[in-house]
This record gives structure tokens, sequence and C-alpha cells, in this order.
């Protein structure tokens, strides 16, 4: 599959590499190739298919700001209808003839001499002048390493690898974990099973969801763009203000929205003690804030139970707790999460002087902005360390990195043969700058270990601050931060 040089090669078919292409497209750079290793594209919402997956932040607002879709059919869209949006992407602006489906990368390395990424696949070997990197973080599942696990007779399956020929009617199903995906197929699975019982390592917490159909007269309102954009940038200013009145920290709106937690709790369970067992015991935004209108009665219905005590381990049969407790399963579903870093740290990315980034991020990942890596010329990343969001749509986050990867390729146009690099000190200041305000942020203040820190205890994954703040330092690409250089000449 050797070919000659491409302006841009792009890793991944989910939103953000979708979005990158567009956006090339749209600035004239049509020498492009998106290479994804799954057979279609989508990435999170292609593979999460468990029942009632869905958006948790609102419709309009999970969307392109570039490609805007009139006619949602609910105010939180279901996994199908985001899927069904971003092929409608691919065709609505011609991307398919720019795809290599079913392509994996396997090692990028960086020709210093030539200037250019020469990416190897499973299909043969590309170089491109630009490598852009989209592989998203969370999708490689999660499974916990408990004992026994292998002999357990019954049917077991992880939350992103929904086994859908596994018939739940009668069955005794157990869940290990409570996330945002426990917390939407629960509901979904619950009045289908013989018995539900739930383990839970920690409570999370849940504000109410408010979910519901948009009507006919809505979706007409939504064809006016300028209504449109009216009623988009009114979703994006309620959950701007929480950020900049204190979300990201241990303030007064901590309290205010834990309040509305309680509350919320306690209109959907009147059992006291699994009432108190469903109470989280560190402050609310430390671990990701979840909705749900629907898991707290489902817990509470006479065949579901939730079990606290720790996994000892699996047997033929059932899960043997720490307490000594038996619990007979039919089938075990994970809802464990993702291990961080996906796809990114699987691959062997190779920079400068032969240094992989593996090697680099060996004390963390980190990242200019998110998006650029000292070392690794003309390389760059989307949703990359320290720009996921706890309380907006990082789909903003996105478009403001594509824009900035494209400011890179508009400069490199002006200088054949260049090579843009951020600055080792640029990177090292933005590192301490997060660093500096992570201290005092509620992931770090909030009483909680959660997968957003590293083992050092440093947050290497959410941004601290607002969106706005992360826009206006992201989207334009400054000398003082980048150097612009020719390549190395033998």
């Amino acid at each position: 599959m050797s070919e000659a040089p491409l302006d841009l090669i792009i890793v991944g078919a989910g939103f953000s590499g979708l979005a990158m292409a567009i956006r090339a497209r749209q600035a004239g750079i049509d020498r492009l190739l998106v290479l994804e290793k799954a057979a279609g594209i989508g990435g999170t919402w292609r593979a999460n298919t468990y029942p009632g997956a869905a958006c948790d932040v609102p419709s309009q607002l999970y969307s392109l700001s570039f490609a805007p879709k009139s006619d949602w059919s609910r105010l939180f869209a279901p996994q199908a209808e985001i899927q069904s949006y971003l092929e409608g992407l691919v065709a609505g602006h011609g991307l398919a003839p720019f795809l290599r489906l079913e392509t994996r990368v396997e090692r990028a390395v960086f020709d210093a001499a030539a200037g250019l990424w020469r990416v190897e696949t499973d299909k043969g070997t590309l170089s491109a002048r630009v490598l852009v990197g989209a592989m998203g973080a969370l999708h490689h599942p999660s499974v916990p390493r408990i004992p026994g696990l292998d002999g357990f007779s019954g049917t077991a399956f992880h939350s992103a690898a929904w086994d859908h020929a596994c018939d739940l009617r009668a069955k005794r199903v157990g869940v290990i974990g409570t996330g945002a995906s426990a917390v939407q197929f629960v509901p979904e699975i619950v009045g289908r099973v013989a018995h539900l019982t739930q383990f839970q390592r920690s409570a999370p917490w849940i504000l109410p969801r408010g979910d519901r159909p948009v009507g006919d007269a809505r979706r007409r309102l939504m064809r006016l763009a300028p209504l449109r954009r009216l009623y988009r940038a009114s979703l994006f200013w309620r959950r701007e203000v929480a950020a900049l009145a204190g979300f990201t920290r241990v303030s007064r709106v901590t309290a205010l929205a834990e309040g509305l937690a309680r509350r919320h709790l306690a209109a959907s369970v009147s059992d006291p003690e699994l009432r108190r067992a469903l109470t989280p015991d560190y402050r609310l935004g430390c671990k990701r804030v979840l909705l749900s209108d629907a898991y707290y009665p489902a817990l509470a219905r006479p065949h579901a139970s939730l079990v606290t005590a720790p996994i000892r381990a699996v047997l033929p049969h059932g899960i043997v707790t720490a307490d000594g407790a038996e619990h007979p399963l039919d089938v075990l579903i994970f809802a464990t999460g993702f291990s961080p870093g996906g796809s990114l740290l699987r691959t062997e990315v190779i920079g400068r002087d032969g240094v992989s980034l593996l090697q680099a991020w060996k004390d963390g990942a980190d990242a200019f902005r998110g998006v650029s890596v000292g070392g690794f010329p003309n390389f760059f990343l989307l949703l990359g360390p320290n720009t996921g969001l706890g309380h907006n749509s990082v789909l903003l986050m996105v478009e403001a990195q594509v824009a900035h990867v494209l400011d890179a390729l508009q400069r490199l146009r002006g200088h054949p043969g260049g090579v843009l690099e951020v600055r080792p000190q640029a990177q090292a200041r933005f590192r301490a700058e997060v660093d500096a305000r992570m201290r005092d942020s509620i992931w770090t203040r909030g009483g909680c270990g959660s997968w957003y820190l590293d083992r050092a205890g440093r947050n290497r994954t959410l941004w601290p601050g607002s969106v706005g703040d992360y826009v206006r330092g992201t989207e334009r690409v400054r000398a003082e931060y980048y150097l612009l250089s020719e390549p190395a000449r033998p």
C-alpha cells in the first residue's frame, strides 16, 4: 500500500477524526486519509450498543457546530441516532473516498531527513507530512482481575461488548460497576431478569436527567438556524456558568448540587438502608457526575439487590463477597469502564531520535494544550491529555483542537518541507499551569480516587477550567509556543 506522501493522515474515524477530516477538506486539503481499524466509522458510538446507551449531553450540544441536526428525537440522543448522525457526516461531506476501514496502524515513525511520518499498517505503509491521532482514550474495555473469573460457567461480557445473543429473561444477572454505562443499562434490563444484583464499590452522585422526546413543533423551530444557534448557546452557557461559578473545585456550587442529588435520591428510594448505601461518601464532581431518572427506582424493585461488600471471588455459579455471602448468578456483566490511554499507548509512535511516545510519557501523559508533544514534529492529538470535561460537551474541545491543527497545516503550507514542533519550555509551562490549577480542584480535594488520576495522583485527564478559557488559548498556533524549521538533512 506504499503511495506518494499525503498532506495528512488521521488515525481514527470517531467524532474527532471525522471532524478533522471535514474541516481539512473545507480548508482545501484533499490529500488526506482517515485510517480506522474497525469495519465502520463511529468509534465509541459504533462500539457501545448496550441497552439504553445514550449521550449525557443534550443532543443539540453533542453535535458539531458546523454540521447541525434539527430533528433529534430526544433531548439526550440515543446511541443509534448518534451513530446515524456520524454516518450522515460521512455521506454529506463526501468522506467515503478518504476512509480506509479495517486498517490497523501498527507503527508510526517520524523520518527526520524527509520531514515525513511513515505510517505502517496491516495493509502496507503510508507517508504523510502531518499525523493526527484521533483514536480516543476510552474504548479498550477494562475487566478487573477477579479470582475464579475464568471458571464462571455462565455468560460474562463487558457492557462495551454487549452480547446481544444472550437472553436475559428469567436469568439471575450480576452487574459489576456503577458508572455511566451501568446507570443507563440497569433500568433497561431490570424488568426482564429474574433477579438483578448490583455490586457497588462506591456510590455515584446522580442528578435528575429530565430526558424527553422532542416534539414536532420544537423540531420545526430547530430548522430555523438563528433559533437553533440561540438554543445551543443557552445549553452551552448553562453548563459553562457551572465551571465559572466553581464546579471544578469544592465550592458553594458543590453543596447546591449535592443538595439536589440528595433530594433526587430521597424522592426515588423510600428504604432508608438502601438510600444510605446509595449515598456517596465523597464530594460531588470528584468522580463523573451521572444523570438518570430510572437507576434509583430500578434498584428499589423487589427483585433487585445492592451489594456493597467487596468481591472476594467468582464461583462457577456466582460470586462470593468478603462477608462470606454467596450470590448465585447466570450472567455477569462488567460495567467497569475502560483502560485510559486507549489505542494511542498501544500503537508504537516514534518521534525524533528514536524516542517512542510511551517513553516520552513514562512519567505520565503530557501534551501542550493536550495537542502537541515535544520531540514529535508535525504530530497532533485530538482529545489528548487534560482535555476531557466534567461539565460541558467535549465536542467543543474537539473543535478548538481541530482549529489548532488547521492553523498548523496552513502555516506548513507556506513552508514546503518545514516541520512544526512545540517548544519544550512551552509544554513544561503548560504542564506546570495545569498542575497548579489542579491542586485545589474537586478531583484532588473531593475525597475520592478515580480513573482521572494517574498512579502518582496527578489528573492528566480533565481540563481544570472553562471551555472558553481553553478555546482562547488553543485555536491559534503561536510562534512563542512552536518552532518552525526545515527538516534535518543527511
